[in-house]
């Protein structure tokens, strides 16, 4: 069944409909997800609130773009909101925390697997990167969205779409080359 008529039954009340198009957006929701807050416990949280509000507003849906498109929407906007708690919550933690702790957490992914290893310094130094530069970077590296559809999503220009993905991968290849000169 097409992704029109799988709608306009779940907008019916068809739970059968509704369960369709969740399985079939499921996993670039969670993509999506996990690229802008780590594969945490809270990213499936996140996930979760994203079907919970598309099917609260399903009745209101209009169906102006793919139905991808809105749901990374709204998946970019409560990991946003997420990223904003947890910068408040690691605040607080960094006046208790002790530097050494810090390093000690950065020697334990250098002790991982070459492989593995190279996946989790990725995902830390993409941490690193402000909000904006992150959502760019999620949105057309990692779930391989157009610079067209990535604008779409986080509603910018094209042209800020592009100078933020330059500017954010010249930001990573920094944080990656100054990790990787800690590490040797």
């Amino acid at each position: 069944m097409i992704e029109p008529q799988l709608i306009e039954k779940a907008q019916k009340g068809d739970h059968q409909a509704f369960r369709i198009l969740v399985e079939r957006e499921m996993s670039q929701v969670r993509t999506t997800v996990v690229g802008m807050l780590g594969n945490t416990p809270e990213s499936d949280d996140i996930v979760q609130e994203v079907f919970i509000r598309f099917y609260k507003s399903l009745k209101a849906y209009r169906g102006e773009s793919k139905l991808s498109t809105y749901l990374v929407r709204i998946a970019i906007n409560l990991s946003i909101n997420a990223l904003k708690k947890r910068k408040q919550h690691q605040q607080r933690w960094m006046l208790m925390e002790n530097h050494q702790e810090q390093l000690m957490q950065l020697e334990d992914v250098a002790a991982h697997p070459k492989h593995q290893e190279n996946q989790e310094l990725v995902r830390w130094a993409l941490q690193q990167l402000p909000t904006d530069f992150r959502a760019v970077i999620v949105l057309r590296l990692i779930d391989g969205y157009s610079v067209e559809e990535t604008a779409t999503i986080l509603q910018l220009p094209h042209g800020t779409v592009a100078s933020r993905l330059a500017r954010a991968q010249l930001k990573l290849k920094e944080i990656l080359k100054t990790l990787a000169l800690e590490n040797y």
